[in-house]
């Protein structure tokens, strides 16, 4: 068997690397980062160490009529990451969002398992081929890291003026409003509530967006969520 400080350096390597591409998640601003990453990569080095070796932690002897297959427990835990990374995949309308961040949660599990193997080089160079497809290759595609996107919640009262008047405000100040949504009241509040994403330069930020929406006349409460 070998010995429980590389096995623990194993697992601590592999929670490392993980939290490598976290961070960089993180940065972005992503709902899953730098502590899931870590913690998946460290499960997955883990799983590897037990599926490897587990057997010599049984005591059996060299008689003893026992047959393993050592690569069931590592199998099974890229099956499981599959139902984890799925709920990171959300869809909006049309729009599919998460998958760079699933495919994320798959990549640090891969990396946590070679790590947990004792395979240090190529943990190491997969990382850092990571680290390069989510930062440099970023640039080849249509990111843009100085919007901010939020969900916002208006509700309009009964002498409020109608919803295209707060999308116009917002227009003012160069916000983009999309997948609006309006739910009227008809009982004697006659109240309007509106929900929509928004996105906007972060140089205009929330407070921006707040005071454009409270220029509209009946504007009763603004509710702003992030929204990934």
């Amino acid at each position: 068997m070998i010995a429980h400080a590389e096995l623990i350096g194993r697992i601590a390597a592999g929670a490392a690397l993980g939290g490598v591409i976290g961070y960089e998640r993180d940065r972005h601003g992503r709902p899953v980062g730098l502590r899931t990453h870590l913690l998946v990569a460290m499960a997955a080095a883990t799983f590897m160490v037990v599926s490897s070796q587990f057997v010599y932690g049984q005591h059996y002897g060299k008689d003893d009529l026992v047959e393993v297959d050592a690569s069931r427990i590592a199998a099974s835990v890229v099956s499981a990451v599959g139902f984890l990374a799925g709920g990171a995949i959300l869809r909006t309308g049309f729009t599919i969002q998460g998958l760079t961040t699933a495919a994320g949660l798959w990549l640090v599990t891969a990396i946590g398992m070679c790590a947990g193997a004792g395979m240090f080089v190529e943990s190491g160079v997969v990382t850092l081929m990571g680290v390069v497809a989510l930062t440099a290759l970023r640039r080849f595609e249509d990111k843009d890291d100085h919007l901010l996107r939020r969900r916002i919640s208006i509700v309009l009262g009964e002498d409020a003026e109608d919803m295209n008047a707060v999308v116009d405000a917002l227009q003012r100040v160069g916000a983009k409003a999309t997948d609006v949504r309006y739910d009227r009241r008809l009982d004697e509040k006659r109240r309007v509530v509106g929900t929509f994403d928004v996105e906007v330069s972060d140089a205009v930020g929330i407070p921006g967006l707040v005071r454009a929406v409270e220029t509209v006349r009946g504007v009763r409460r603004i509710t702003v969520q992030r929204h990934q």
